[in-house]
């Protein structure tokens, strides 16, 4: 009995979401939880992928409901602070077409996790995102519609996050034979 042959999963649907929170008990069952939460995340298992989206991605709104456990696969920021200091975390990504057909080809993301301002963060992450682009995909694409998701706090409690998501909801399974 032969089975279906079936390639990686491509993500395809994505919603982006923001979150704050804080904690004077620990960080993650305590800040980072509470900034899941914010997000509209906090009932999902997370699971972080690296910096590139497919070419047939796509924005839609929040799901209205989603099941208590399920496996929310991102491109996630997080940072943490301690009591007055500040915590940032940023995305930068911006859509890479082709030169000749003009096409869209896939994307690029960039992370931010740390102390900076958001405005320092957020410079970072520009040149970060160029270095990127100028280093792989600079000859046959261009690089356009660059968006920038920031969220940032400076907690009063004794742990402190901010993150920022982009939530991949679904995907297509090529079928390979």
């Amino acid at each position: 009995m032969k089975g279906l042959l079936i390639g990686c999963r491509i993500p395809r649907d994505y919603f982006i979401s923001e979150g704050k929170g804080e904690s004077d008990i620990t960080v993650h069952a305590g800040s980072y939880h509470l900034a899941l939460k914010a997000a509209g995340i906090e009932m999902c298992n997370i699971m972080t992928y690296s910096s590139i989206m497919p070419g047939i991605a796509r924005e839609v709104e929040r799901p209205e409901s989603m099941t208590h456990g399920q496996v929310m696969e991102t491109i996630m920021a997080v940072a943490t602070a301690a009591t007055g200091e500040v915590a940032t975390a940023g995305i930068v990504f911006g859509w890479l077409y082709d030169r000749e057909t003009q096409e869209r080809f896939g994307g690029l993301v960039c992370e931010y996790n740390g102390n900076l301002t958001e405005e320092e963060a957020r410079s970072q992450l520009g040149e970060s995102l160029d270095e990127l682009y100028e280093n792989g995909f600079s000859e046959r694409f261009e690089i356009r519609d660059a968006e920038y998701h920031m969220s940032s706090i400076i907690p009063k409690k004794k742990y402190g996050t901010a993150l920022v998501s982009i939530n991949f909801i679904n995907y297509e399974v090529p079928v390979l034979e």
